[in-house]
C-alpha cells in the first residue's frame, strides 16, 4: 500500500491529523502518560470523527452555500479551521469540561497524580520537604521555582533554601541558589501559606 497516492494521502489527513492535533494538545494541557503514536492511531480517528461530527451542521451550511465559488479563500480558510483549529478548541473545551463537578463525581480526575495537581497552579508556598533519612529541606516554592509533571520522575526546584530549626524556616541559607530535590528522596512534603 502506498500511503503517498493522493487519494490515501487526503484519508490520512482528514481522519488522522485532527485527531493527533487534539490528543497532543489535550496531553499540554494536562500531563499524563506518553503513549507511542502508533498506539494512539485508533484513537486519532476516533477524536477526527468526533470534530466533524461535531462541525457536521457547520459542514454542510457551508457546502450548500456558494462561498466555495464565490470566496474560494474563504471557503479554503474554513476547512483549515476544521482541520486544525477545531481539534484545539475541543480539546480545550473538553479540559474545561472535566473540571466540573459532574464530571468529577463520575470520572477520574484530569490530572493523574497530586504533585502536578499542587504545583500547575503555579502557587507560592513555603516548604519543608522530609527526606528519606530523616533529614529535612526548606525553603521557598515561588515565581522562580520549578516542579517537574508528569510523565517525568518527580523533581522539586526551590529557589531559595531556608533554615529549619524546631520544624519552622527561620532564615534563608546566605548565598544560596536554590536547592533541587529529587521525588525518590522524598517521603512527605509540607506546603505552608505564602502571601506575595
Amino acid at each position: 500500500m502506498d500511503i503517498w497516492q493522493a487519494d490515501k494521502l487526503f484519508l490520512f489527513i482528514a481522519f488522522v491529523i485532527p485527531g493527533f492535533i487534539s490528543i497532543k494538545c489535550y496531553q499540554l494541557f494536562i500531563p499524563g502518560v506518553v503513549r507511542n503514536a502508533a498506539d494512539q492511531v485508533v484513537d486519532a480517528i476516533a477524536y477526527s470523527c468526533i470534530n466533524y461530527a461535531l462541525f457536521l451542521w457547520l459542514i454542510f451550511a457551508v457546502e450548500a452555500s456558494t462561498l466555495r465559488t464565490v470566496h474560494p479563500f474563504l471557503y479554503g480558510m474554513f476547512y483549515v479551521m476544521v482541520l486544525l483549529v477545531g481539534p484545539v478548541i475541543w480539546a480545550l473545551v473538553w479540559k474545561w469540561m472535566r473540571s466540573w463537578q459532574v464530571f468529577q463525581k463520575n470520572a477520574p480526575h484530569p490530572t493523574a497524580k497530586p504533585w502536578d495537581f499542587v504545583f500547575q497552579q503555579r502557587k507560592p508556598y513555603w516548604i519543608i520537604v522530609h527526606l528519606k533519612g530523616g533529614g529535612k529541606l526548606g525553603g521557598l516554592y515561588g515565581r522562580r521555582s520549578f516542579a517537574s509533571s508528569a510523565p517525568a520522575p518527580e523533581q522539586i526546584y526551590l529557589e531559595q533554601e531556608w533554615i529549619i530549626e524546631n520544624g519552622a524556616l527561620v532564615r534563608a541559607v546566605e548565598s544560596s541558589a536554590g536547592v533541587l530535590v529529587s521525588g525518590s528522596e522524598i517521603v512527605h512534603i509540607e506546603f505552608r501559606q505564602c502571601h506575595f
